[in-house]
């Protein structure tokens, strides 16, 4: 029995996913929203998370570090996600993350989500044919996962101040990534990189 956690924050989406996978007599599924998923993954111990790459918390990132926790006595559970080729730099993230699964939630069947799941808890990878040109994008994106975090934030309104106390840097640190960011986009200023970086799919 493959012990699954499905990490999807709409839940009408979630439980009608669920409840088609509990179909699958090989495979024990446990759904939960992206805000409780970490506590989930500790009591049940899952040997894959599924999980969708759209977050709904305040500034819409996934913490799929959170999904790779190493505890002491047991490996990781791999990782699969829902994906689309629009959102390079969710692909990105995932690809950071270890991640070695990947679904397009666009286009592809359920059948092709469970065919996944098999494949990654072997520690196969898997990968959706659709999703090779938001691969291609993900790769030539000039910003850096943290480059995206800091824009990420800044996209949802928070201010020098609040990124740094999210991301744990200094405002100094915070004002050099910005920096950074205007100057790889071409744009003129933070609210110019914003608008290049969602016209991109990169957020």
């Amino acid at each position: 029995m493959i012990r699954v956690l499905l990490v999807h924050d709409t839940c009408l989406v979630r439980s009608a996913l669920a409840e088609w996978l509990r179909r699958e007599p090989d495979l024990g599924v446990f759904d939960t929203p992206w805000h409780t998923a970490p506590g989930r993954l500790r009591a049940v111990r899952p040997d894959v998370c599924a999980a969708d790459l759209d977050c709904s918390d305040a500034y819409g990132i996934p913490p799929l570090g959170e999904l790779s926790v190493r505890e002491p006595d047991r490996s990781p559970p791999r990782l699969l996600v829902m994906a689309s080729a629009n959102r390079p730099g969710l692909l990105k993230r995932a690809v950071e993350a270890g991640a070695l699964g990947y679904v397009d939630k666009e286009g592809a069947a359920p059948e092709r989500l469970a065919r996944g799941i098999r494949r990654v808890a072997e520690g196969k990878r898997f990968v959706d044919d659709s999703l090779g040109f938001g691969f291609l994008q993900a790769a030539e994106m000039p910003l850096t996962r943290r480059e995206l975090s800091v824009l990420s934030l800044a996209a949802e309104g928070a201010s020098i101040a609040e990124i740094a106390g999210s991301l744990c840097l200094s405002h100094g640190t915070v004002r050099n990534y910005m920096a950074a960011i205007t100057r790889k986009t071409g744009a003129r200023n933070r609210i110019d990189a914003i608008r290049i970086s969602q016209g991109q799919g990169w957020l």
